[in-house]
């Protein structure tokens, strides 16, 4: 079913500074439509505090990825709410949840226009000192300084080819730029050399201080400075805690650390 923008939609709710939790999620469940007898997600209950970083982990197909289409309201939980600050996500505008929320995926979204635009796309109101300030943040201003044309370089299907890492570079400069109150990372760490590594997760870094942060962690350094390591498996969370925590207590997080991590 379509996703509803609000008619009166309570977004100056937002305004009003709390302590509430950045994010709650209260026993959601939810079906994608083309599985409706497959459970992505079955009675989810979780709590994020303002300013925490959250690592999630689990296996391939236990729910991760729905988690945060969910958060961005791509889809509706059948059942449960999902509230920000205190405020149901349904209440709020889609305009406005989308604008609070950053989200940095696997594979970076790029457009078919100069390197200025793909990054201003995160806040159309920048000016050019915003943009190549947060390109400095984002270890790419060298780069971008070197292609043909510097900022003015069309990327795309005609234009400039980038490698991966500098491509995730490009979209974290648009994410530093959006300075969003939520981060949702999809860490994509795992395809880059180790250089380009480097200058990403030196980026990623700078963009989740001070930041309420999601990461679907593919490394077991990242999970190691989480705030709090959730543990899924087919649609649960399985175990919540640190990596010392959970490696003394569930038996899947020390599988995965085994299998997942250790190349890491």
């Amino acid at each position: 079913s379509e996703i509803e923008n609000p008619v009166t939609p309570q977004d100056e709710k937002l305004l009003i500074k709390t302590d509430s939790p950045a994010i709650e999620l209260e026993n959601i469940s939810f079906n994608y439509p083309s599985r409706p007898d497959v459970s992505a997600l079955n009675k989810i209950s979780l709590t994020i505090e303002q300013g925490k970083t959250v690592a999630i982990v689990g296996p391939s197909g236990a729910g991760k990825t729905t988690l945060f289409e969910l958060l961005q309201r791509f889809y509706d939980p059948a059942h449960g709410a999902i509230k920000f600050h205190d405020v149901n996500i349904k209440d709020i505008s889609l305009t406005t949840l989308r604008d609070k929320m950053g989200m940095v995926a696997q594979n970076p979204i790029l457009f078919s226009s100069d390197v200025m635009h793909n990054i201003r796309y995160g806040n159309p109101n920048a000016t050019d000192e915003q943009v190549y300030t947060a390109a400095k943040h984002a270890h790419a201003d060298e780069f971008i300084k070197q292609l043909p044309q510097g900022y003015n370089s069309f990327l795309g299907e005609q234009g400039v080819r980038l490698s991966g890492g500098q491509k995730q570079r490009i979209v974290l400069a648009r994410a530093i730029l959006k300075d969003p109150e939520i981060l949702l990372l999809d860490e994509a760490t795992s395809a880059l050399d180790a250089q380009s590594e480097h200058h990403v997760q030196a980026a990623l870094e700078h963009l989740m201080q001070n930041r309420t942060t999601l990461i679907i962690a593919h490394r077991l350094a990242t999970v190691k400075h989480a705030d709090v390591i959730v543990v899924m498996e087919n649609g649960e969370i399985k175990a919540t805690g640190s990596h010392q925590q959970l490696l003394a207590s569930s038996p899947l997080y020390q599988r995965l650390c085994e299998l997942q991590f250790n190349k890491n």
